[in-house]
């Protein structure tokens, strides 16, 4: 566990404290750092939830369950709150019991279109074959991602799970991620990699020749997200748990192919906006259509997933480029949005709409300039939200914009932003022109901070603090 273990702890204790009922997610503010009421409402509100009962639908992809799963992941990541992720192993547990191969019947025991009962996750079990697609990879980066974050705490590998174990995944929590990443692998072994994907070109991923899913194609860019999700958690998770390093390899091997295959390979072409910045341009697949602002969404995310994770060689200057795109060719103006990356509007997904999809809030840290307008399109302060998928990412680009705190945080990780009150900047801000980096120190300045607000009613500084509110304040 990183040194922000000592920040957190004090903090979770805070958020545990006047705990509400509350159904709605409340925001806060859009600037300083992500609050303890925030927190406390998005660990309310997923509380209340149900996870699906089977994929149909794409439930656990795109669908309610699926978001809600990944939500919990990002704002665990910040918060570490227990109580978030033992609602996501849930979740996690729930998405396992309903593979094809685990779950009874009706939900289970189909035969697909490769002839067998797979370890896979229908998503219409009335069609005739039954086909799969890019979909698989949510259910199986759940599962991972789960593994991963449980890992990343080595306090946690002892102790009982607190939602029980009602399927026998393993009573501590070191036993179910090992039961996650498991059942993970199978549902690559099984399905994803034997069958549905074919990797034979420098693992680009095309799908198999006989799917009857856009057999034979390149696998459209939104669904090599999906299953981008489920390889790079179990990189990570593998790596933790220091096994199956062969398996690992190969995971990594395809992501990075194909990462490179969007950003310098031709899978997407730089030119400059109207507005002379470099923009990106790219196809819903390579060889298809100009990409619609419902799937570059998803795009969008799954390439910001990497570039936090910090293992996958995508540079902020390539981000830059995703949200230049964004903000100088999609952004129409008086709140209207484009249908493509192009600028266009199109019909279906292509449509222009008049709110931002919530992929492209992670952008708002690479245009600095443009983040109120983009948190306020479909946000308000002091408002609230039932949109799980809006509001986790709202947290991640509020905390990246001014905390750079979290589980995410990574090590000599130098920041690149202001800790929102002046008061709480910790000494990284002031530090940074001498290379300072993220440490132990930063932790117990926050931690000195928060008893001395708590004991003394006033913030380290004071003087200075207000200075710089008014814009006084002078550094050598």
């Amino acid at each position: 566990m990183k040194s922000t273990s000592i920040l957190l702890a004090a903090l979770a204790t805070c958020f545990r404290m006047g705990a509400n009922a509350a159904t709605v997610m409340k925001v806060t503010s859009f600037d300083g750092p992500v609050s303890g009421e925030e927190l406390q409402s998005f660990s309310s509100y997923i509380s209340t939830l149900e996870p699906a009962n089977d994929n149909i639908g794409n439930q656990w992809a795109q669908g309610h369950s699926g978001e809600a799963t990944k939500a919990m992941g990002l704002v665990y990541s910040i918060s570490g709150q227990q109580e978030v992720l033992d609602n996501m192993l849930r979740f996690c547990d729930a998405v396992l019991s309903q593979r094809n191969d685990l779950a009874k019947a009706p939900i289970g025991q189909h035969k697909i279109w490769t002839g067998d009962i797979a370890p896979v996750w229908p998503n219409n079990v009335n069609a005739s074959p039954i086909s799969t697609g890019g979909e698989q990879g949510d259910p199986v980066g759940h599962l991972a991602s789960c593994a991963h974050l449980i890992l990343k705490d080595e306090k946690l590998y002892g102790k009982t799970v607190a939602i029980g174990d009602e399927h026998d995944y393993g009573k501590t929590y070191l036993e179910r991620a090992r039961t996650y990443i498991k059942q993970a692998d199978k549902a690559m072994a099984g399905h994803i990699l034997s069958r549905l994907l074919d990797v034979s070109r420098g693992d680009k991923m095309y799908f198999a020749r006989d799917s009857p899913y856009k057999g034979g194609t390149p696998v459209p860019w939104n669904q090599q997200m999906m299953f981008n999700y489920a390889f790079q958690n179990l990189v990570a998770a593998h790596a933790l748990l220091g096994d199956n390093t062969e398996l690992a390899d190969k995971y990594k091997s395809i992501m990075t192919a194909n990462m490179k295959w969007f950003f310098s390979g031709g899978g997407s072409k730089t030119k400059k906006s109207k507005k002379g910045s470099m923009v990106y341009d790219w196809e819903y697949a390579v060889g298809s259509r100009v990409e619609d602002v419902n799937h570059a969404s998803l795009d969008v995310a799954g390439f910001h997933r990497a570039y936090v994770d910090g293992s996958w060689n995508i540079t902020a200057g390539e981000m830059t480029t995703l949200a230049n795109t964004f903000v100088d060719v999609m952004r129409l103006g008086g709140d209207k949005y484009a249908g493509t990356v192009e600028g266009g509007c199109g019909k279906g997904h292509a449509s222009c709409i008049d709110y931002v999809r919530s992929g492209f809030l992670l952008l708002a840290e690479f245009r600095s300039d443009a983040y109120h307008d983009i948190m306020a399109a479909d946000l308000q302060e002091g408002g609230s939200t039932t949109k799980v998928d809006t509001f986790s990412r709202f947290l991640r680009a509020a905390n990246r914009q001014f905390g750079d705190f979290g589980l995410e945080k990574r090590e000599e990780e130098i920041g690149n932003t202001v800790l929102g009150t002046p008061g709480f900047w910790a000494p990284e801000i002031f530090l940074r022109r001498n290379n300072s980096v993220y440490g132990f120190q930063v932790d117990i300045w926050s931690l000195e901070v928060l008893l001395l607000n708590v004991e003394c009613h006033e913030l380290p500084g004071k003087g200075l603090m207000d200075e710089i509110s008014n814009d006084d304040a002078r550094f050598s």
